[in-house]
């Protein structure tokens, strides 16, 4: 169900992070931040986050260490569920002590619906009259996030940084709400501040560049979030609790092929794996066969690269041994390198824009920092690089294209 485009173009979606909400200060600037909007004349729908981080009490990381050895499932959703609703119940009373009405709300009562899939459920839908209902009698609703309930009644959590997807999703089933997500820092950064000088907000971003960013390792949004906006077109903006300014992500895209950069991210801890035939010349269909045992054994690929020298690939580190003992049955040759790191650079504007990878490589050349494998798409070029040397590689790339 959806609310009435008119009735939806007064309402506001606000989402607090975990670190927006972790001590008396922050949540009661957080509070403010409501109460601008409603002083706005904007309807405020508000989702929760867990309270801080490990190890703070009601943080998920804390909740999880209470029973670390239990396998995903309905017990285990449930405990995990309570950080978010400890935070909903808490912040609403807040607004309430500031002389807002407010009604916390789990994500079942507030119509997340999902699938029996545990610790990764999907939604299948959001019915939010219940929500619509108290927004139409003056009612804030604060709805905790992360987390849904199944068609017969059992809750679920939606992943790790569920509360983005929480957020988007009923602002989708709002109509045509605005949505805010509140961090600890400026939106969108062009790199990871704490590993690169001189990274900045990018003050505006397309849906594409934010779900790329999102799925290199950016600690952007969750990524399942941020497909979730681009795939239904719903505009968000990233802003700072404390000071306001932020990222504002919607369908338009810079075309500046002079800077067709972004912004860039990066992930560690992979191993490089190239495999090869034993024998000079073999029956075709071994690279059938290698590509099923590790299919069949569930490890996820990345990288991926086919070619007359082999197969190319990227896993997680900690999958270096299973890949190994997998393929030592077949009549191949797997070779690694441990400890790598995948630096990608993300751009609307890369599109169509000649030399980029020259570019990639020239700066990467400069500071000595070699190339081990790189995979590219329409605005994306990644490159692993040795681990030891990802710092080096990032803040090359961040000066180089001028982030």
């Amino acid at each position: 169900m959806k609310a009435n485009a008119q009735a939806a173009s007064t309402i506001v979606v606000q989402k607090f992070g975990g670190t927006s909400l972790g001590t008396p200060e922050q949540r009661m600037l957080a509070a403010r931040r409501v109460r601008e909007a409603r002083d706005a004349g904007l309807r405020t729908v508000v989702i929760t986050s867990a309270m801080g981080r490990a190890p703070s009490p009601y943080a998920t990381d804390s909740l999880i260490a209470l029973a670390h050895a239990a396998p995903s499932g309905a017990n285990r959703d449930l405990l995990l569920a309570c950080g978010e609703i400890i935070a909903a119940g808490v912040f609403a009373e807040i607004l309430e002590s500031l002389g807002i009405d407010a009604r916390a709300l789990t994500g079942g009562q507030a119509g997340i619906i999902t699938d029996k899939q545990h610790g990764e459920a999907n939604i299948l839908r959001v019915d939010p009259r219940l929500v619509v209902d108290l927004l139409d009698r003056g009612v804030t609703p604060v709805i905790a996030g992360f987390q849904g309930i199944t068609d017969d009644g059992v809750i679920t959590t939606i992943g790790r940084g569920g509360s983005d997807l929480t957020a988007v999703a009923m602002a989708g089933a709002l109509g045509n709400a605005r949505l805010e997500i509140f961090t600890d820092v400026d939106g969108i950064m062009s790199a990871d501040p704490r590993r690169v000088d001189g990274a900045h907000t990018v003050a505006k971003l397309s849906f594409a560049e934010v779900s790329e960013l999102a799925d290199l390792g950016a600690n952007v949004m969750q990524d399942r979030a941020a497909e979730l906006a681009r795939d239904r077109r719903i505009p968000f903006a990233v802003r700072s609790l404390a000071g306001g300014a932020g990222s504002t992500i919607g369908d338009d895209a810079s075309t500046d092929t002079s800077r067709p950069v972004t912004g860039l991210a990066t992930i560690a801890g992979l191993c490089f794996v190239h495999i090869v035939p034993e024998a000079a010349v073999m029956p075709g269909g071994w690279e059938q066969q290698v590509f099923r045992t590790i299919y069949e054994s569930r490890i996820s690929l990345d990288c991926i690269n086919v070619n007359n020298a082999g197969i190319f690939f990227v896993v997680a580190d900690d999958e270096h041994q299973r890949v190994h003992e997998l393929l030592a049955v077949l009549p191949v040759a797997v070779r690694t390198r441990r400890d790598c790191a995948k630096v990608s650079i993300v751009g609307a504007a890369m599109r169509g824009t000649p030399g980029v990878m020259f570019r990639v490589v020239e700066a990467l050349s400069k500071a000595n920092v070699p190339i081990v494998h790189s995979t590219d798409s329409n605005i994306t070029i990644s490159v692993l690089v040795p681990g030891t040397q990802a710092g080096a590689a990032e803040s090359a790339l961040h000066a180089y294209f001028h982030l």
